[in-house]
């Protein structure tokens, strides 16, 4: 006979913001990239406000873009953002056992994957820019293919061939698909040139 697992009941107080931004909104959404199945808000609320707590310092969670983003906040306001972004499906709460676990809704989603390759293409040009021609790809492997390709559309769509050399330490490190569309980027990028 299995036991019944007691759900933690959520109680939702959008209420608690005033205003939000559309920055705020790309943030929270950010913030949650590293909890996604793995924290709820409470967590998410703590890392946003830049808290030093241990739990979330072993989680990495002080490594995230948006640690600290509302630091001037209460936890309680950042409460009532993060139930705002849920209350109107941004974000959603699935159940794992009796706790509820953060997840992206495709509204939410959508705006996480132009935030998060957005800011691995300001990555890529700052180490550009830089005169830099290695750097360890391995981070970009396994992430989300939807991203990846939105990440190389906007390369393609800057055209540098100063990318070229990154792009070719890239491909030896990917999967054969992203492989392939990293050498057809490579075409493009040297015959806009000729």
């Amino acid at each position: 006979m299995s036991r019944r697992i007691t759900r933690t009941q959520v109680r939702l107080h959008p209420e608690n913001t005033d205003k939000i931004f559309v920055q705020e909104i790309k943030m929270i959404l950010r913030g949650a990239d590293n909890l996604i199945m793995r924290g709820g808000r409470t967590l998410l609320s703590k890392m946003l406000k830049g808290s030093k707590e241990k739990k979330l310092l072993q989680l990495g969670l002080d490594q995230n873009p948006a640690y600290g983003y509302l630091k001037d906040l209460t936890i309680e306001n950042i409460l009532g953002k993060i139930d705002w972004l849920i209350s109107n499906n941004y974000l959603s709460l699935e159940y794992d056992g009796r706790l509820p676990l953060l997840v992206y809704t495709p509204r939410g989603w959508d705006i996480e994957v132009e935030t998060y390759s957005e800011e691995l293409f300001e990555r890529f040009h700052r180490i550009v820019e830089n005169g830099e021609t290695q750097y360890d790809f391995s981070n970009l492997k396994d992430r989300n293919r939807e991203m990846i390709l939105l990440l190389l559309e906007k390369i393609s769509q800057r055209a540098d061939k100063r990318y070229i050399p990154l792009l070719k330490s890239w491909e030896n490190v990917d999967y054969k698909k992203i492989q392939s569309k990293i050498r057809s980027l490579i075409r493009i990028i040297e015959m806009r040139d000729v």
